[in-house]
């Protein structure tokens, strides 16, 4: 079973579920909005994107977070997903993220758009 993030109660009183490729969004999402050292067990989990992103915005910045994302993307997904193509945009006070990646198992490819405002 698939916990639903954020994490909620269903109607029959149990934690709300998802599908795997909800799951797998989440996932993705938690990572890139994770800061490491958040978590308590797991102190290098996350990207640290909040960091950089008041940085002036120059293809360096944006190459930075690249490597990064991709490098994190590796290190903690590489057993449900294969990352196809990633792009990065600062623009003004939010960060987006695009992210082509196929689930491990299941044919085709999915996109996905992350978006936070600072």
């Amino acid at each position: 079973m698939d916990i639903n993030f954020p994490y909620t109660i269903a109607r029959n009183g149990r934690s709300a579920s998802a599908d795997r490729s909800k799951h797998i969004r989440d996932m993705i999402r938690q990572l890139l909005f994770t800061a490491p050292g958040e978590r308590v067990n797991r102190p290098t989990f996350g990207c640290g994107l909040h960091q950089l992103v008041f940085e002036p915005n120059s293809f360096e910045l944006q190459s930075t977070l690249e490597f990064i994302v991709r490098g994190a993307l590796q290190e903690w997904l590489s057993d449900v997903i294969v990352v196809s193509d990633l792009r990065i945009s600062v623009e003004d006070s939010t960060l987006s993220v695009h992210i082509t990646y196929s689930e491990l198992g299941l044919p085709g490819a999915q996109t996905a758009t992350f978006n936070r405002s600072f």
